[in-house]
């Protein structure tokens, strides 16, 4: 029948870098999602629990848009702290586009999202997603 070893399916040095990028990535992230909620005027938190649908389609948004730039800075980088950069780099130009979406609509974007505007947050989580396309395209 079908034998293997486990070294061919099972590196130990595969494995600890793999858990390594996993701990530094899962850290960067969830400093990324802290200086969001930082940035936004209402305690994204407190909205959660109460049901509010807007500020949960838009942190998933986010949420993914530093999902996609994290998997992009990981492929296309050798290091662990090339990678950490890039996705840092991603995350400040997901930044600069939140302040420039803010900025070019008539309306207050993140007012509408705490009254539960979901259509204004499916375009915000849209644009959150759109960027971290963007960036692990141009990630090389």
């Amino acid at each position: 029948m079908f034998t293997f070893e486990w070294t061919e399916i099972l590196d130990m040095y595969e494995l600890l870098a793999t858990l390594t990028y996993w701990i530094i990535m899962l850290v960067l992230a969830g400093l990324c999602m802290f200086i969001f909620e930082m940035i936004t005027p209402y305690n994204d938190r407190e909205e959660l629990l109460k049901g509010n649908v807007a500020v949960g389609t838009q942190f998933a948004g986010k949420l993914i848009g530093i999902g996609i730039i994290t998997e992009a800075s990981i492929a296309h980088n050798l290091s662990i702290w090339g990678a950490a950069i890039w996705m840092l780099i991603g995350f400040i130009l997901m930044l600069i586009s939140y302040f420039l979406f803010e900025l070019i609509t008539p309306f207050k974007v993140e007012q509408e999202i705490k009254n539960n505007n979901i259509a204004v947050a499916i375009v915000a989580a849209s644009l959150s997603i759109f960027i971290g396309f963007a960036v692990s395209g141009s990630i090389t």
